[in-house]
């Protein structure tokens, strides 16, 4: 079963994500591309040093050769020996035959000659003159090493070995007896050819072996080496006695035989930081190329990663502020990619929260301090030292006696009365229909009509139906101030009008004019000074409760305009949204 990483951290999956897509693949990858490769490097080096071994010993042999074949030139070259075998009664006889002959061969300038040294022949004949690549065999030559091997030699073909001083010399040498022809006067003739020993350690230098190298006889003696350690002109020095690093290699040739006598091997002791340094370098660009694969992948899971997270968390930050009534929003949250949907979804839903909020729970406070506002009502007509009923059943029972006397328009006015009195004590609830409204001022016009007579007049002009809900007295009130403040002061009388109009669908537009007294510019300011404060209502309702009680149901929302000057009358007019 699939473990859920529901429970784990946006940042861990990223890492987790990292290791597991990125990390451990290239790591891998890797390790295998560097072991392979590593492999490879080293089976070629060695390849490498192998081969040149190879060349080594081809080389080496083909210089042997070539000085076995110039020994076997000079031991089947009558003439030579007819030259060595003659006595001469006089040297300029012998410098003659040198002339004609041997300075021909001894100092050869041909490609076939120049391949080895110095060519000496060793000859007893005293009626010789020694020089010029003849020497004569005296007891300093019979001492020496070479001479004495060649005196146990029976064979007649030639052999190779070091020579110099007692025999450790570090000049290979092609030794022969030159037996070829029957002696006639019992003379021994020998051949001694020096090989280039430039060459040699030229072959024995080779750059693609960076170690040291050793060419061993037959008898695992060390006969030529590039070691400076080992001193084989003081010394026989068996390859076996030679100490080696442990941090090396050994390689060898196959044994490879000259002139079926002298048989050598090549060995090779290379350190292993050589054969290994190509592979050092391999693992050094393994590790380059190992570096790059990590770091882009790794920039671009960290840029991701932290695109993610960052904003992730500013989205919770916001949410927590949400949580503790913080309505921020996401700044710069608008891109296209989810988290952006949801941070603009945040915030869109934050708003619509906020406004939520704002319409219900304050409205609801709203409402709650109507509620207040309204028992405070109650309780200030509670205190009135009147008994509201007592008041409604004496002015009824006179309302039925003015009707049992035929006093119909004085049984009107007292039953407006109770109507408005009634209204105005009875606060159960706040909001009215505009039609009761209409029928509240009505009433009040009726009753002022009534203490005036003619002087005043009044119009109420409204839409039918009149189902619209308005806060309860919001009009009567201003209908009674233009009545009592507006028209009463003039002693000819005055005029009221009251016009109530629907725009829109979206708010009720009502005007109360009359042409009274008016009103003065501090009397004005002071009415619009109601709309900035935020003064509690009063204990009788008047402009100023009204006003309050219009910012409590509809905030900003609805408007109030005063047009008035003294002596001119005034004009009020009301916007109140519909409900």
């Amino acid at each position: 079963m699939i473990p859920s990483l529901n429970n784990v951290r946006l940042r861990d999956k990223m890492l987790l994500l990292y290791f597991l897509a990125v990390f451990l693949p290239i790591l891998i990858t890797n390790l295998i591309f560097y072991n392979v490769t590593s492999n490879n490097v080293k089976d070629q080096r060695i390849s490498d040093i192998t081969v040149a071994l190879e060349q080594m010993k081809n080389e080496f042999r083909r210089e042997v050769e070539d000085a076995l074949e110039i020994s076997s030139v000079f031991y089947t070259d009558h003439q030579l020996n007819e030259i060595m075998e003659t006595v001469y009664d006089h040297p300029a006889d012998y410098v003659e035959a040198y002339d004609s002959y041997l300075r021909r061969i001894l100092n050869s300038g041909s490609a076939v000659y120049n391949a080895v040294g110095e060519i000496t022949v060793y000859v007893d004949n005293p009626t010789l003159l020694y020089s010029g690549g003849i020497n004569y065999i005296d007891e300093q030559v019979k001492q020496e090493a070479w001479y004495q091997q060649l005196l146990n030699h029976e064979s007649s073909q030639p052999f190779v070995m070091r020579t110099g001083a007692n025999g450790y010399g570090d000049t290979f040498s092609v030794i022969r007896n030159m037996n070829y022809f029957n002696s006639q006067n019992d003379y021994t003739q020998y051949l001694k050819i020096d090989m280039r020993m430039a060459a040699i350690r030229q072959i024995m230098s080779n750059l693609n072996v960076q170690g040291k190298i050793y060419l061993l006889n037959s008898k695992g003696e060390v006969d030529f080496t590039t070691d400076p350690g080992v001193h084989i002109m003081k010394d026989i020095i068996p390859y076996s006695r030679i100490e080696h690093d442990d941090k090396s290699m050994e390689f060898q040739t196959d044994t490879f035989i000259t002139n079926n006598l002298n048989a050598w091997t090549i060995k090779a002791i290379v350190p292993q930081d050589v054969v290994m340094r190509d592979v050092q370098q391999s693992l050094q660009f393994v590790i380059v190329l190992t570096c790059l694969n990590f770091l882009l992948p790794t920039l671009v899971i960290i840029w991701i990663s932290r695109s993610l997270s960052v904003r992730i968390v500013r989205i919770l930050k916001h949410m927590k502020k949400v949580k503790n009534q913080n309505y921020d929003i996401i700044e710069d949250a608008e891109t296209r990619d989810e988290i952006g949907q949801l941070s603009g979804e945040f915030n869109r839903m934050t708003l619509q929260l906020e406004r939520l909020i704002n319409d219900v729970y304050v409205a609801d406070i709203q409402k709650k301090n109507l509620e207040l506002q309204r028992r405070h009502a109650q309780l200030n007509a509670l205190q009135s030292q009147i008994n509201p009923h007592f008041l409604f059943n004496a002015l009824e029972t006179i309302r039925m006696r003015s009707l049992m006397k035929d006093e119909d328009e004085t049984a009107r006015i007292i039953h407006n009365m109770a109507k408005i009195f009634r209204n105005s004590l009875v606060w159960r609830k706040d909001m009215v229909t505009l039609k009761e409204e209409v029928e509240f001022i009505h009433c009040f016009l009726e009753i002022q009509k009534y203490r005036f007579g003619d002087k005043i007049s009044y119009s109420v002009q409204s839409p039918e139906g009149g189902s619209w809900q308005i806060p309860k007295m919001a009009i009567v009130t201003f209908v009674e101030n233009a009545s009592i403040h507006g028209i009463e002061p003039l002693k000819h009388g005055g005029h009221i009008q009251v016009h109530i109009a629907c725009e829109d669908q979206q708010q009720l537009v009502c005007r109360v004019e009359d042409n009274g007294v008016g009103m003065s510019m501090e009397q004005i300011e002071k009415i619009y000074r109601y709309l900035d404060t935020e003064d509690e209502m009063g204990e009788r309702i008047g402009i100023q409760n009204v006003i309050y009680r219009l910012k409590l149901y509809y905030g900003s929302r609805f408007g109030f305009e005063i047009d008035s000057s003294p002596g001119e009358g005034t004009r009020v007019t009301l916007r109140i949204p519909i409900q």
